[in-house]
């Protein structure tokens, strides 16, 4: 649900404005270009796990060392992956998103 203020943000010229600028639109093109292709590969990792436990039990099941399995292996890679991919975005946003966010906003700030 959004505020009242959110709302009127939306319709507020300045807002427009800003959305209409080539700085708003890489900036959208940025976030898209890491947020489409990080979520595509972490689905088809995801996707991977499940289908190998559904169709190479045998594979999965596979001990390695003790009583410790693939399948366990890839369980706790699908933790390490969403962190790793959570640590690789925070970077690329603090390198690539936040100058171009904070001078938007600093424009929005000036203008409003």
């Amino acid at each position: 649900m959004t505020s009242t203020h959110e709302q009127a943000d939306r319709h507020n010229p300045i807002y427009d404005h800003l959305h209409a600028t080539p700085e708003f639109q890489e900036l959208r093109s940025r976030y898209r270009g890491f947020v489409f292709p990080a979520t595509i590969v972490f689905l088809a990792w995801y996707l991977l796990y499940v289908v190998l436990s559904m169709w190479a039990h045998d594979f999965m099941s596979h001990r390695l060392v003790g009583n410790i399995n693939v399948a366990l292996v890839f369980g706790l890679l699908q933790f390490l992956t969403t962190f790793v991919i959570a640590w690789i975005y925070s970077n690329y946003s603090n390198k690539f998103l936040d100058p171009l966010a904070g001078k938007l906003n600093a424009e929005y700030e000036k203008e409003a």
